[in-house]
C-alpha cells in the first residue's frame, strides 16, 4: 500500500514539478522585464529549486563519449555484450585512427567491474569507469530496476547474483584469456563469493581481484548501516520494507525493497548536510554562479535515482552478510545454476592477485571490513596480496573524485598490471578477443575494448 500511495503521490506532483520548471524559466528569460532584476532571479531561483525537489529522476547515462589518453582522443562506444533478466554486461569500446595507440591498446588487460546493486545505478562508478579506459579493456555490471523485471522472468536471490558474476567473468576469460576483476562497496561479498566457487571447482580464476570499500566481514568497525542491519530482525525488514510492486510497472506484483524508501534512508544519515547543499544552490542561482549550481545538478542527478531491488536479493544480503556473517564463519552454501550447492571457501583461491581499499573516514564500510579478505584467501602468497587505505577518503572518496585519480586509481593500475605481466610470463595461451579486434580488416577506424 505505501508504494502505491508514494506513486500515487508522485503523479500528482509531476504537473506541479513542471509548472515549477516553466516559471523558473520565465523568470530568468533576459527577454522578460523581471529577468534582470533581483526579484526575478530570487522568484527563479526558488522555482527551479521546487522544480529540483519535485521531480521524477530517472536512470542516468554513463554519457561517455570519448577521452583523451597521451594527448590521443579515443573514441568510447557503450553497448550491452550480455543481457540477463536483471542485469546486463556493459561493454565500452575504444576506437582509434592513431596506429601507435591502437596497438597500445590491444594488449591491455580487459576489467570486469562489479558495480553494487544496493540503491543506486551503476552509472555512480562513472568516473571509474572513466578513469579505467586510459589503460583497460572495461566492463561494467549494470543492475536493472527490478520493478522493470516482469514476474515471469522469476526471483532474484543472492546466489542468482553470484552465478551472474561467474558467467560474467568465464565470458571475460572466453575473449581474452583471462581478466581482472574490481568490485566496489557491496559486490565484494558476492565476487569474493563467485571467484573461491570457481577456484573451488578447478575453473580459472581472475588475474587479481581489487575490493573497494565493502562489508567482507561487518563485524569490523560497524557502521550506522551495520547496526541497523544487526540490530533489527530478519522479520523486521521483510514486514517494514517490502512491497509489491504498482500495476502501472512491467514488475507488477513483484516483492521489492522500493528505491524511494532506500533515497530516504540516505538522507535520514546527513539531513543537515542535504539542507545545506540545497540552500546553497538556491544562493548559487541567485548569484548566477552557473558552474556550482550545474555540480549541484549532476551530482543529485545521480544521487536522487534510485531502483527497486528484489526482496529476496535483499533479505538474503542483510541476513548472509550483517546478521550471521556467513562468509567469515565459512558457513555460506550458494546454490549454482545446475541447483548443486556449493561451500564458498575463500581459501581455495590460489594464483590470483588479492587488493583490498579503504577510505580512513568510511562512514558505510567500516576500517578493517574489507582488509578482511586478505586473511580470508589464506592460499594466496603473501606477496600477491596488498592493503591500501586512502588517507582523507569517505566511501565514495575511494572510487570517485579528486582522491580516485590521483591516489586511488595509480595503485589499483600498478596492481592490474603487476599481475598481467606475472601471468604472462608463464600463460601458455594467448589472449585474443573474440571479436577480432587483432585481424587486418580493411577500415579506417579500429576498434580495441
Amino acid at each position: 500500500m505505501l508504494y502505491k500511495i508514494f506513486e500515487t503521490q508522485r503523479t500528482l506532483m509531476e504537473p506541479f514539478a513542471d509548472f515549477a520548471l516553466a516559471t523558473a524559466k520565465l523568470y530568468s528569460n533576459p527577454m522578460s522585464p523581471l529577468g534582470n532584476s533581483s526579484l526575478g532571479q530570487r522568484v527563479s531561483a526558488g522555482y527551479d529549486l521546487i522544480y529540483r525537489l519535485g521531480k521524477d529522476y530517472e536512470k542516468p547515462e554513463f554519457g561517455i563519449r570519448s577521452i583523451q589518453v597521451d594527448g590521443v582522443e579515443i573514441a568510447i562506444h557503450e553497448r550491452v555484450e550480455m543481457n540477463k533478466p536483471f542485469c546486463e554486461l556493459r561493454r565500452f569500446k575504444r576506437f582509434s585512427d592513431d596506429s601507435k595507440t591502437l596497438t597500445k591498446m590491444k594488449s591491455q588487460p580487459a576489467v570486469l567491474i562489479v558495480a553494487p546493486l544496493s540503491g543506486h545505478y551503476a552509472t555512480l562508478l562513472r568516473d571509474t569507469v572513466k578513469n579505467m579506459l586510459q589503460d583497460h579493456k572495461v566492463y561494467i555490471t549494470d543492475w536493472r530496476n527490478a520493478r522493470l523485471v516482469p514476474l515471469s522472468e522469476g526471483e532474484f536471490h543472492l546466489d542468482d547474483y553470484v552465478n551472474y558474476i561467474q558467467d560474467f567473468i568465464r565470458h571475460l576469460q572466453s575473449g581474452y584469456g583471462n581478466c581482472h576483476v574490481i568490485s566496489v562497496c557491496q559486490p565484494t561479498v558476492p565476487v569474493l563469493a563467485a571467484v573461491s566457487l570457481m577456484a573451488s571447482r578447478g575453473e580459472k580464476t581472475p588475474l587479481s581481484m581489487t575490493m573497494m570499500g565493502g562489508p567482507i566481514d561487518a563485524t569490523k568497525s560497524p557502521t550506522a548501516v551495520n547496526n541497523l542491519a544487526m540490530n533489527k530482525s530478519y522479520n523486521w525488514f521483510e514486514n517494514n520494507v517490502i512491497y509489491r510492486v504498482p500495476e502501472n510497472f512491467p514488475g507488477a506484483g513483484r516483492r521489492v525493497y522500493p528505491g524511494f524508501l532506500q533515497h530516504s534512508g540516505f538522507v535520514a544519515m546527513n539531513p543537515d548536510r542535504h539542507l545545506k547543499s540545497h540552500y546553497d544552490y538556491f544562493k548559487d542561482l541567485i548569484k548566477g554562479d552557473d558552474a556550482s549550481a550545474e555540480q549541484h545538478r549532476q551530482f543529485y542527478d545521480e544521487y536522487n535515482a534510485v531502483l527497486d531491488m528484489d526482496a529476496d536479493y535483499y533479505l538474503e544480503t542483510i541476513s548472509t552478510v550483517f546478521q550471521e556473517f556467513k562468509l567469515v564463519k565459512g558457513t555460506w552454501d550458494v546454490k549454482s545454476e545446475t541447483g548443486e550447492i556449493e561451500r564458498v571457501r575463500p581459501q581455495d583461491i590460489e594464483g590470483c592477485g588479492l587488493l583490498t581499499i579503504e577510505g580512513e573516514l568510511d562512514d558505510i564500510s567500516g576500517s578493517g571490513q574489507t582488509k578482511a579478505a586478505l586473511k580470508l584467501c589464506s592460499s594466496i602468497e603473501a606477496q600477491d596480496k596488498s592493503h591500501y587505505e586512502v588517507k582523507g577518503a569517505g566511501h565514495y572518496g575511494i572510487f570517485s573524485g579528486r582522491r580516485w585519480r590521483e591516489k586511488v586509481y595509480p595503485e589499483v593500475k600498478a596492481f592490474i598490471q603487476s599481475n598481467q605481466k606475472a601471468i604472462s610470463r608463464t600463460a601458455k595461451k594467448s589472449s585474443k578477443p573474440k571479436d577480432g579486434a587483432g585481424s587486418n580488416s580493411v577500415g579506417r577506424r579500429r576498434a580495441e575494448a
